[in-house]
């Protein structure tokens, strides 16, 4: 099938829920792809900052060829060895003590939602308000979009549900003016990334644990774009505080998986007793075969010195967007941390997807003004270099 083909198929059975460029992919290699017309992009974009290895990685490919040999999917009456091999490496590579498993980000913030509550309700004394950030975005369930500071997620979907309020993201005293008797988190971001991809100032986080530590409250970090390696450290959190920032509450999904679908929390053991048999559940969390991806996911991170190269080929990104910005250019800031990173133009940037898309780079608008790039974590500096001549050339239009 060619793209038009795919395009009028999609188009007539779909839900119209998504804009979509008329591009149809239909195999990937590392950071490139290939529509349904033989044509080759690059993908600085990783498919929603999902494929962390790149396209089809060799050993994600062999993982799941393994585990399907096997078996697909273990109740979770039963046990089953991919999850519990997974949950250990994430619990011996984090803070935490317990993981609950599950399919998506949505669902792993609804997961800290609820649990949240249900500790609220026990050693919390009934409280139950969670304060998240203006601009955030949290996912698109009931209680997420209620989560997410945006109102226009929101719109249609009223009356949404109770037990949210919202502060300026990077304001300490803001969160702390929002503390009412009812608090019982404080739910952020590392960094925002559908809301434009924004760095907190340094220190935020440390701070934030520290008012939580003081006024008795959960931190419930939403890591599903910045964990995972995304911003050059395994969590993203460790690139602002570190051990002083530990939160109580985690979430993970997007690049765990690098393509296969799942999402993880993970909390403290003090929080995390207050799910016991019969709280919380999903039917598909933990299936066998997108546990052994996640396993292969961290360990060819560790193996391959993936954190480093993250680190590295971001800050030559950074450079090389920082070496448009001048006199008459669109582009009049650069930002982000590892390879989660934002070109900010003076004017929207949609149209500026298109045009690089036109020639070869898929990049994603966010924030109305703001390219977001989001390279895999194994891109090389030749591809960053192809990556910044092309936006060069578009910007020069």
């Amino acid at each position: 099938m060619n793209t038009t083909e795919i395009k009028e198929i999609s188009d007539k059975y779909l839900f119209p829920t998504y804009v979509r460029a008329p591009l149809a992919l239909v195999r990937g290699e590392g950071c490139r792809v290939w529509d349904a017309d033989g044509r080759e992009y690059l993908d600085f974009f990783s498919s929603t900052v999902v494929t962390s290895l790149g396209h089809c990685h060799p050993a994600l490919v062999a993982a799941l060829e393994r585990q399907a040999r096997a078996i697909f999917h273990v109740s979770n009456l039963h046990y089953c060895e991919p999850q519990a091999l997974l949950a250990r490496r994430l619990v011996e590579s984090s803070f935490a003590d317990r993981v609950f498993l599950c399919n998506s980000g949505a669902e792993a913030n609804e997961a800290a939602i609820k649990l949240a509550r249900k500790y609220g309700h026990g050693a919390g004394d009934g409280r139950y308000e969670i304060i998240t950030a203006l601009g955030s975005f949290h996912g698109r369930t009931l209680a997420t979009i209620a989560a997410t500071g945006q109102e226009k997620v929101r719109v249609g979907f009223e009356p949404t549900q109770e037990g949210f309020r919202y502060a300026e993201y990077g304001d300490v005293a803001a969160v702390e003016r929002a503390i009412t008797d009812r608090t019982i988190a404080v739910m952020v971001e590392p960094m925002l990334g559908e809301g434009g991809v924004v760095v907190p100032p340094d220190g935020y986080l440390a701070e934030l644990r520290a008012l939580c530590d003081r006024r008795d409250l959960l931190l419930i970090l939403d890591e599903v774009q910045t964990g995972i390696g995304r911003l050059g450290t395994l969590f993203g959190y460790e690139c602002d505080g570190g051990e002083s920032v530990r939160p109580d509450i985690i979430t993970l999904a997007k690049g765990l998986g690098s393509g296969m679908p799942i999402g993880a929390m993970l909390a403290r053991e003090p929080i995390a007793s207050s799910f016991g048999p019969g709280s919380h559940g999903s039917t598909f969390g933990g299936n066998a075969l997108a546990c052994a991806v996640a396993s292969a996911v961290l360990e060819t991170i560790e193996r391959d010195g993936l954190l480093a190269n993250c680190s590295a080929m971001g800050e030559r990104l950074r450079d090389g967007l920082a070496a448009l910005v001048g006199p008459g250019s669109r582009l009049i800031a650069t930002r982000g941390r590892g390879l989660l990173v934002a070109a900010v133009l003076d004017e929207p940037s949609g149209p500026y997807v298109d045009a690089c898309r036109a020639k070869g780079l898929i990049v994603n608008s966010t924030g109305g003004n703001v390219l977001r790039l989001a390279p895999p974590l194994t891109v090389g500096a030749a591809e960053i270099d192809r990556g910044v001549a092309i936006l060069a050339e578009v910007l020069a239009r």
